[in-house]
């Protein structure tokens, strides 16, 4: 008799559809542009976009208003928009006042969700 060996089986991935929905960030954001936050955006190509936060939709695209970039001498053609609007997949990070920011109540919004996914 020939043996075989087993093979384990590929891990298993989960479906796009079983991934829990990211909205606890989306409607933090909603709360920041209903208070119209100045926010400064930094992209992935390190260019610093200082705004009034206008819209934010699930994907982090993002809208701002009076505009102004944080290194005018290296973006010179940038100084005369006042307003744009940055997609989300070229968002490094989004800087935010630390006044405006709840982070008891963020951290409980996110183990509240975190528990609900589980099933707990």
């Amino acid at each position: 008799l020939k043996s075989h060996a087993r093979v384990a089986p590929p891990p298993r991935r989960l479906a796009a559809h079983n991934t829990p929905p990211a909205m606890l960030f989306y409607s933090f954001f909603r709360t920041l542009v209903d208070r119209n936050v100045q926010v400064t955006v930094e992209l992935k190509n390190d260019l610093c976009i200082t705004g009034t936060l206008q819209s934010a939709d699930q994907f982090l695209n993002i809208k701002l208003a009076n505009v102004s970039v944080n290194d005018p001498d290296r973006y010179p053609h940038l100084l005369s928009v006042k307003n744009c609007f940055i997609r989300g997949s070229v968002v490094r990070y989004v800087h935010l006042p630390a006044h405006e920011v709840d982070t008891d109540s963020l951290q409980d919004s996110c183990r509240r969700e975190a528990k609900q996914v589980s099933g707990k």
